[in-house]
């Protein structure tokens, strides 16, 4: 898909990757619809994209907490009385967590499964009727590396992003009749707040970030969102951040 002109809505678009991404897809010349918690940062965001594109259109802000369902549909809905259409749904808002099998908190692990599994499936839920009726459209559930490692101490952060491809997988096939297409995207580590502000023990993501800083290769958020916009473009069933 070329993204100029297209309308793509970018869930936890205040920070990290979500953040990167927007940019990008502006540069590009996407109509832009932001939506995370924190409307400050959003509306900054907003302002800043403005300023950068002042011939286009002003960002739509939309503050939204994707483990309420009925803030994924009044984010769709807003894009659509906004911009009349959705062309592409990135599906990044996402938390971490640490812990063990034998004592992780699972009351943490109900809110992360509320997030990183249940958010992306109500906010696709909710876009697919509108993509079905434009002919078409791009869905990118951003997953994690690590959904295909085995690393103690992230299983349950890992089990909600393995569930996200498996959705992901099987939507890819029920949709292609409408012509929706959806991709998953595996970022390596980043170098974004995510894994500071991941649930669960707080001395194990320590643990865990400081290992990650001098055994893995981090990558900036700039290079995963230019390889969402790679995606974009060639819309392949996995987007990986080497290929």
């Amino acid at each position: 898909m070329d993204i100029r002109d297209k309308v793509a809505v970018i869930t936890g678009a205040s920070a990290g990757i979500g953040r990167a991404a927007a940019l990008a897809c502006a540069g590009a010349g996407a109509k832009l619809v932001l939506a995370a918690r924190s409307a400050d940062k959003l509306e900054a965001l907003a302002g800043e994209i403005g300023a950068a594109h002042p011939g286009g259109d002003k960002p739509l802000v939309v503050p939204t907490d994707m483990r309420r369902e009925e803030d994924a549909a009044r984010l769709v809905k807003a894009a659509v009385d906004r911009f009349g259409r959705v062309d592409v749904l990135v599906n990044n808002a996402g938390q971490g967590m640490a812990g063990l099998a034998e004592n992780a908190d699972l009351d943490a692990f109900r809110s992360i499964l509320e997030l990183n599994v249940f958010g992306p499936v109500r906010a696709m839920q909710a876009v697919i009727p509108v993509m079905r009726a434009e002919g078409g459209g791009l869905i990118l559930n951003v997953s994690s590396m690590v959904s295909q490692m085995t690393i103690p101490g992230l299983g349950f952060y890992a089990c909600t992003k393995s569930a996200l491809n498996m959705l992901s997988a099987t939507a890819r096939g029920e949709l292609e009749r409408d012509n929706i297409r959806v991709i998953i995207v595996f970022p390596r580590a980043t170098a974004t707040d995510f894994g500071k502000n991941s649930a669960g023990d707080k001395q194990l993501r320590s643990r865990q970030r400081a290992q990650a800083g001098v055994d893995y290769a981090v990558d900036p958020p700039e290079h995963v969102a230019a390889k969402m916009l790679e995606a974009i473009a060639n819309e392949p069933a996995e987007q990986y951040m080497d290929r």
